[in-house]
């Protein structure tokens, strides 16, 4: 990197470390940025914030269209910053690209949060592609811990590896369920309940209190059958109402508990150095995908392969290590 870029990367390293929401809107801009001098700044801008990194809690939340993650995630920012919290929400939305926009769309599906100073919106990148997305998610949370969040609220739209790709980039994994579950649950997702570390039927409120009751039962039945990811945790279901508060504290101390419990057994700290190796091959995939993309030579020798490969010509596993010896 040249001695102009250094030297915007430790203003901007500075102006973040202070505080500053621009300056913290513009790195994660850089972070996103495909400009190959963009990319240099950025990895060292990561590098010099990471030692301020790495205390904030990270919680992962899914849930179908229509659950209330938007809401749910209004209410529960508000409440943290009402106890001195500092919350940023990012969403990890693959499909951006395609609807032309993020899952959280505008911020009014946020209002309170989106008018206070001390919580932080950030829609995913519209790179189209689960990887590109969920590795840039990954730097802007870095990047909001060293701005001072110490809560990070991570929205997955919900379907596919989407939820996946959250659940390995963060420490609590909420899915968020709607009353009536007696139905639903014929449908659910045996993946998701073994991701999730809690499961929360919101819009219990009104007439849908007994109804969320009764979902909330036939949930903790179906996890009894099934191995929680954890030996030291087991998935709590609860009920709340996203609209008028009612569960909201009992959710969030729900995460503390589970927190504490990663922590004494050292499995929190385990979790986390897995998650950086992960981190670290996924961003080598992609810069390795990067390369055959980059070089026009390279990208005519792939296209030829590919037609062998698709006429029946060449086998897959020959094409491969072809294309990879490329790399070499």
């Amino acid at each position: 990197m040249n001695e102009r870029n250094q030297l915007d990367a430790r203003r901007l390293t500075a102006e973040l470390r202070a505080g500053q929401r621009a300056a913290l809107a513009r790195a994660i801009t850089l972070i996103e940025s495909r400009r190959v001098d963009h990319q240099a700044m950025a990895r060292d801008l990561v590098q010099e914030l990471l030692p301020h990194t790495g205390k904030a809690v990270r919680v992962g939340i899914t849930g179908s269209p229509g659950v209330g993650k938007s809401t749910t995630i209004d209410a529960l920012g508000m409440y943290l910053l009402e106890r001195g919290r500092n919350v940023a929400v990012l969403a990890v939305d693959p499909s951006s690209a395609r609807t032309g926009g993020s899952i959280l769309g505008d911020k009014n599906r946020m209002p309170r949060l989106a008018a206070t100073d001390r919580a932080y919106i950030r829609p995913s990148p519209a790179s189209g592609t689960l990887g590109g997305v969920a590795s840039k998610t990954r730097e802007a949370m870095l990047l909001c811990e060293a701005a001072g969040f110490d809560v990070l609220l991570v929205e997955t739209v919900g379907i596919g590896q989407s939820e996946t790709a959250v659940c390995e980039m963060t420490d609590f994994f909420l899915a968020l369920m709607l009353p009536g579950a007696g139905d639903e649950l014929q449908g659910i997702k045996k993946g998701l309940v073994e991701l999730a570390d809690m499961i929360a039927i919101n819009k219990a409120d009104g007439d849908n209190v007994k109804a969320a009751n009764l979902a909330a039962a036939e949930y903790r039945g179906a996890l009894h059958i099934l191995t929680p990811r954890s030996e030291h945790w087991h998935p709590p279901v609860i009920t709340y109402s996203a609209l008028t508060g009612t569960g909201i504290d009992a959710l969030w101390q729900k995460i503390l508990d589970h927190r504490a419990a990663m922590n004494a057994s050292g499995e929190f700290a385990a979790r986390r150095r897995d998650q950086q190796v992960k981190w670290m091959w996924s961003m080598l995939e992609q810069r390795m995908m990067a390369r055959l993309r980059a070089d026009p030579a390279i990208r005519l020798k792939v296209k030829k392969i590919e037609a062998e490969v698709a006429e029946g010509r060449r086998a897959p596993a020959v094409a491969a290590e072809q294309i990879a010896g490329m790399l070499r």
